[in-house]
């Protein structure tokens, strides 16, 4: 049985509650983009998200543009975001600080 997909309502309160304005919902997922201060910084945050993510079991869409990263979530499976995606851009936003 897939994840229970949660409402646009449901996404934006959760993120609001604990203050995540850098999530955007966008066509059906939740998305983020991190400027890194060099590639390899960026490179770098991009190898502790896929280790986070490794770790959950939930991969993020991931788009590197020079410095600019941008993570797109959505459960696949459940064919909208779940709680998966919120966990998950919680770990981002850690690695991301």
């Amino acid at each position: 049985m897939a994840p229970r997909v949660l409402s646009d309502e449901e996404v934006t309160g959760a993120l609001a509650a604990r203050g995540a304005s850098e999530w955007h919902l966008v066509d059906g997922t939740l998305s983020r983009t991190v400027v890194a201060d060099t590639f390899v910084e960026a490179i770098a945050l991009v190898d502790r998200v896929a280790e986070l993510a490794e770790s959950a079991n939930h991969h993020p869409d991931i788009d590197i543009r020079y410095r600019r990263v941008t993570f797109a979530l959505v459960t696949h499976d459940a064919g909208g975001i779940t709680q998966a995606d919120l966990d998950l851009a919680a770990a981002i936003d850690d690695a991301a600080s």
